[in-house]
């Protein structure tokens, strides 16, 4: 089904978009959702992205979406203003934490330990979901891109690999675009830990924002984003803060 079109900055071309047929909703239960989606004919690149990042799409793969649910605005888009943030309390004693760790970034490439940690990760938090049992094929068709400049950031403990946090380098701004780690190591905190580097390279790299994604009011795996502030929402076609207390 074709959706709207989706201007772009002046003097580019418009935008096909495709509507996808109804299909069960992955963060809100019971709740039926439509997925737009850029046409895989379009010449997708970084600066073109980025764009579509600040209008509240994500990358999956080589393909560009973002929700389109009649009647239901819960998926909010949400990043982080890098250059105001300052880490709680909290989370410096998750960096102290986690001092041990030793933290490389990649080149994406499909590696046996990846995608076995990658399905240790999914088998515990999402076993009962789509995405449970993944095969090596899918692994790679949602987190690589023959496009964009992708990065495998491993966290690792005396050698063995304990978390793979995926991000997009753009021009003025870091995407986080999904990140799985050892489910043995919950006292780590390790998804905040993956954020919380993710935005000190931000600020390293003089980048101004760090995406993450969308924010969900009703999910509880989705609210934890509040807590990384300032954060901002894009609400009615433009960024606004989006207060700590509605995590």
């Amino acid at each position: 089904m074709t959706g709207p079109s989706h201007p772009l900055p002046s003097g580019q071309q418009t935008l096909e978009l495709i509507l996808s047929p109804p299909h069960p909703c992955g963060y809100l239960p019971h709740a039926l959702a439509h997925t737009l989606h850029v046409h895989p004919a379009f010449p997708m690149e970084m600066g073109r992205f980025e764009y579509l990042l600040s209008t509240g799409f994500r990358r999956s793969g080589n393909l560009v979406y973002r929700p389109w649910c009649s009647g239901c605005a819960a998926c909010v888009p949400v990043r982080v203003r890098v250059a105001d943030f300052q880490p709680s309390r909290a989370m410096r004693r998750v960096i102290r934490r986690n001092r041990d760790l030793e933290i490389q970034t990649r080149k994406p490439t499909y590696t046996s330990e990846h995608f076995t940690l990658y399905c240790r990760y999914l088998n515990s938090r999402h076993g009962d979901g789509p995405m449970a049992n993944p095969q090596p094929e899918e692994f790679v068709e949602f987190l690589h891109s023959d496009w964009c400049a992708v990065r495998f950031v491993d966290f690792r403990h005396q050698g063995r690999l304990l978390q793979t946090a995926v991000v997009d380098l753009l021009s003025n701004s870091l995407s986080a675009v999904y990140t799985f780690f050892d489910p043995d190591e919950d006292d780590r905190s390790l998804g905040t830990m993956a954020i919380l580097w993710e935005i000190e390279q931000a600020r390293q790299s003089g980048l101004n924002w760090l995406y993450l994604g969308y924010w969900i009011a009703n999910c509880p795996k989705m609210r934890y984003k509040a807590r990384f502030q300032p954060l901002e929402a894009y609400i009615n076609r433009r960024w606004i803060p989006l207060p700590e207390e509605l995590e």
